[in-house]
């Protein structure tokens, strides 16, 4: 097998034109350059270099060898730099995916802060739900997920799901009623889930719609779902229309408002946990690391806000 240091021998030598020359520009011995000449035509089977006096002349494939080690070494070279930027955090590149009301307040903060602090490293955004983030990051196309998951439940599609993956809580995020300014029950500040038995519901994302589904049977009643969307503006909008009640998280609350809702807490009290998902190595890559931390800088934010 060819090593790294018999390609610089054999280039050498052809740049010097003597083994002498050669260990000289190596800081190698003369005797060491002989020795490893002689490894490396055992290793390919044929001479490498013919000797001639004090010179010493490149066979053919002696030539062939030369010319191929100035391309691998040039593109180890050019590795070792770039990796060596990587690893200083003088350029990088993180692929990240986060859940949509993610990506109207967590995100943008941990980006600009990112962007901010570390102008070389790039970002790769794309959104996503749980648990096909996490899906994505066990396929290694990102390498950080912003998930959530509710009281019961977790970021996969269970336990299983999760193993080999670190899981960061990073932010509580309430759940709260949102109700038309004119609905009866507008007038109180803290509502029994059970007193909106009779109403319809709108439902976001089948995670969201599946913890409705949750807290109404734990509280006695079966919600009649008659809308569904994922985008929390129609939400709002079917909402204030007299159409429905609805739970919101209070992240998508603090960059989404209608002048025609009301939000209320809610009874039994509800929250959701906002968590960053990647794995224990990836976690070490100096550029994750540094994203990741930006993240939870900016879920501290939002708690203080």
């Amino acid at each position: 097998m060819l090593d790294a240091a018999g390609l610089r021998v054999m280039r050498a030598i052809a740049d010097e034109g003597t083994f002498t020359a050669a260990a000289q520009s190596l800081g190698y011995t003369q005797p060491a350059v002989s020795q490893m000449v002689r490894r490396l035509e055992e290793r390919t089977g044929t001479v490498l270099v013919e000797r001639a006096g004090r010179t010493v002349r490149l066979t053919e494939a002696g030539g062939l060898l030369a010319d191929h080690a100035r391309i691998i070494l040039a593109a180890l070279d050019r590795a070792e730099t770039e990796i060596s930027a990587i690893a200083g955090l003088r350029s990088g590149r993180v692929r990240l995916a986060a859940f949509p009301s993610s990506s109207a307040s967590l995100v943008p903060r941990a980006l600009a802060k990112l962007h901010r602090d570390h102008p070389t490293i790039t970002v790769q955004f794309s959104e996503a739900e749980p648990p096909e983030s996490l899906a994505a990051l066990r396929a290694g196309t990102v390498d950080l997920a912003v998930a959530f998951s509710y009281e019961g439940t977790d970021p996969g599609r269970g336990e299983d799901d999760l193993n080999g993956l670190e899981v960061i809580d990073v932010l509580i995020d309430k759940v709260m009623l949102v109700l038309p300014r004119d609905h009866p029950l507008a007038a109180q500040e803290d509502i029994n889930l059970a007193d909106l038995a009779a109403d319809t519901w709108i439902a976001g994302c089948p995670r969201c719609r599946g913890h409705l589904l949750s807290l109404a049977r734990r509280a006695g009643f079966e919600p009649e779902v008659t809308f569904e969307t994922e985008d929390y503006v129609a939400v709002l909008g079917l909402v204030a229309a007299g159409l429905g009640v609805a739970l919101v998280p209070e992240m998508i609350l603090r960059s989404v408002s209608h002048p025609d809702v009301i939000t209320r807490p809610v009874s039994p009290p509800s929250q959701r946990v906002v968590q960053v998902v990647t794995t224990p190595d990836l976690k070490r890559v100096p550029a994750v690391a540094v994203t990741l931390e930006a993240l939870c800088a900016s879920a501290r934010e939002l708690k203080k806000a």
